[in-house]
């Protein structure tokens, strides 16, 4: 892996399928250490592509998954109440039965290594190799967002009980945003950014029979472009690479050979996941779009 082709083909040895932009980004996110902020659309394949960079260097994936209301703690540790209470009814007892001495030994190793509950952030940090997954990190507030930014940095942390965690080789950090919201200049700063596109038809449907090999080349490519003309709509969620993998599955479940209006109208749940999008597909004329995707399939 000598350059950006070359972790193109290894990163499609695992399953993914990248342009030549995502490969850039990836190769030299590997090659210079530093966190790669991936942003776009939800199903565009950012969260795929930490899994596949995972397959490719041998790591553990970690994943954080970023929600509203996250803090420091649940990102990186936490202490494992239920053990240490039952440490310190044995300490109780070896008060009893050992000594004093014995009984504040085991009171301070309440708060040992031992103990401790390793949440990705931390995880990653004690873990040679390791890919992090910082997952939708728009999701989260902008004290997380310092939070993390100040891990990232020198990619260490502290634990008062315990001491400083510092990392012997840095995690490969991937961290993906849908723009839900605005992520800091402070954070993007720090990583290397790459805007991820749906991708183009070809790619589409190439990345479609890789997933679901069962589909026809002419099912793959009619679902591609009628996704295509799904995401010129005004909806609320336009479709992403994940919803064509899933609409194609449907498909082929169904034993459908082709798209027709009948069984495209039956299976929109698998491409769209709103009812307001649902009900502005039907009122558009399936069968014009699915004639048009037919032709250019």
């Amino acid at each position: 892996m000598t350059d950006p082709a070359g972790l193109a083909r290894l990163l499609t040895d695992a399953g993914y399928l990248p342009d030549e932009g995502v490969a850039t980004a990836a190769y030299l996110s590997l090659a210079l250490s530093r966190p790669l902020f991936l942003e776009g659309e939800a199903g565009v394949g950012k969260t795929s592509l930490a899994h596949a960079l995972a397959h490719v260097v041998g790591a553990d994936l970690l994943r954080l998954q970023c929600y509203e209301g996250i803090d420091a703690s649940q990102a990186l540790y936490d202490w494992d109440f239920p053990r240490q209470l039952l440490h310190l009814r044995a300490a109780e007892s070896a008060g009893t039965a050992a000594g004093r001495a014995d009984a504040e030994r085991l009171e301070q190793e309440v708060y040992s290594r031992r103990f401790l509950l390793a949440r990705p952030l931390l995880a990653a940090l004690e873990t040679t190799p390791a890919v992090l997954l910082v997952d939708e990190v728009d999701r989260a507030d902008d004290e997380f967002e310092a939070f993390l930014l100040e891990v990232l940095s020198d990619y260490t942390v502290t634990v008062p009980e315990l001491g400083t965690v510092r990392a012997e080789v840095p995690p490969v950090v991937v961290v993906t945003s849908n723009r839900t919201r605005e992520v800091h200049d402070a954070l993007k700063r720090r990583c290397l950014y790459h805007w991820v596109e749906h991708p183009e038809f070809d790619r589409e449907v190439a990345i479609v029979r890789a997933r679901v090999p069962e589909a026809s080349a002419s099912l793959a490519a009619q679902v591609a472009r009628a996704v295509a003309v799904l995401r010129a709509e005004d909806l609320l969620k336009p479709p992403g690479v994940a919803e064509t993998i899933d609409w194609t599955s449907a498909l082929v479940a169904l034993g459908a050979q082709r798209l027709d209006a009948d069984t495209a109208t039956a299976t929109l749940g698998a491409v769209l996941k709103y009812r307001e999008d649902q009900l502005r597909a039907r009122r558009l004329d399936v069968q014009q779009l699915l004639t048009a995707a037919v032709l250019g399939g």
